[in-house]
């Protein structure tokens, strides 16, 4: 079969590898219909994060087919469409039951990868794959695209705006215009904000954003951006704050835009140990956040959100691409061409 591998930063190729198998007996084997690459999978292509080379691709996203599954398996069966959390939850243990499947408790090799491929392994299973009703060919291309969304970036904006606590009525400002934080825009008016601020410094997110429900845009970066949303805000700063990025900036810029007593949702990726715990503490700031739980948002809201038209987050792929061509979609996002690219595989 094809799969991506990680020549070294800068190149990813299709090489031709075993089929996987059955490992546990809580594995699925899963025929990929469709993947993508996301913006952590960037790190190592850039070379900023210490990736072996010749190494399996970091991609963690996908929907598919069930082809095969372990004897331990009960939720699905071979044929069954699903969505293919990159978190695997057990869904009984402590952090699970609150609602923190990204955190299971249960599973130590909690989070997915080798997914920019013809068929993944999907560990833990018998909780965590999200059934789709009906097979591909029920949907449109654009649910297609929307439903890969709710293996990651989805689930991740959302996360975002519940543990910034969103209510209906709120001012929420979004940091970060990658697929996240445009799916933090989404997020925020599922849950009922009246004012929707998205931090943006490039047109075609911004059109997004706006689409999805942003009211205002801001396009200056640091104290500007500060000052503008202050501005928006009467000088009040932000009910919410949906950190999506995950740099020394943006989280600084985060702190800057809440209002005293505000939460800050952080689910950009840190890469940077730094932060000034004074200022969160000066302004009585709840800062939250981390690995999404995409099997329990999927479940509880955002699957039927999609079903029922109510969101359409498939539209940050915006650029669409074969596995053959899969270091073009890596160098499309590198490049600012793709807010995120979308693999079509069968």
């Amino acid at each position: 079969m094809k799969d991506t591998v990680f020549v070294k930063p800068g190149q990813v190729k299709i090489a031709n590898v075993a089929k996987p198998k059955i490992q546990k007996d809580d594995d699925v084997i899963l025929h990929v219909v469709r993947t993508c690459v996301c913006g952590s999978d960037l790190w190592s292509y850039r070379g900023l994060d210490d990736k072996a080379h010749n190494s399996n691709n970091n991609g963690h996203e996908a929907i598919g087919i069930v082809e095969e599954v372990g004897k331990n398996i009960t939720t699905v069966k071979p044929g069954d469409f699903v969505i293919a959390p990159f978190t695997h939850g057990c869904g009984h243990c402590a952090a699970c039951l609150a609602g923190f499947d990204g955190d299971c408790l249960s599973h130590s090799d909690n989070n997915s990868s080798d997914y920019q491929a013809e068929y993944v392994r999907y560990q833990h299973a018998e909780w965590s794959l999200v059934k789709i009703p009906g097979n591909p060919d029920d949907y449109s291309d654009g649910m297609l695209n929307s439903f890969l969304a709710l293996s990651d970036v989805m689930a991740t904006g959302y996360h975002a705006a519940r543990t910034a606590r969103v209510s209906r009525g709120d001012t929420v400002a979004v940091v970060g215009d990658g697929a996240v934080g445009l799916c933090g825009v989404i997020s925020a008016k599922l849950r009922g904000a009246k004012q929707i601020i998205a931090l943006s410094g490039h047109k075609d997110r911004q059109q997004l954003a706006v689409e999805f429900g942003a009211t205002d845009i801001v396009a200056e970066r640091g104290d500007d951006a500060v000052k503008h949303v202050m501005k928006l805000t009467h000088n009040h700063g932000a009910d919410a704050v949906l950190e999506c990025v995950g740099t020394d900036l943006t989280l600084d810029t985060a702190l800057k835009i809440a209002r005293p007593g505000a939460s800050v949702g952080r689910v950009g990726l840190p890469h940077s140990p730094k932060m000034n715990a004074a200022t969160t503490f000066l302004k009585n700031i709840s800062l939250s956040g981390g690995i999404a739980a995409v099997t329990t948002y999927d479940k509880s809201i955002l699957l039927k959100a999609v079903l029922d038209g109510d969101i359409h987050p498939g539209k940050v792929f915006n650029k669409r691409f074969s596995l053959d061509d899969i270091d073009n979609a890596y160098k499309a996002m590198v490049d600012r061409k793709a807010i995120k690219s979308l693999i079509v595989v069968d």
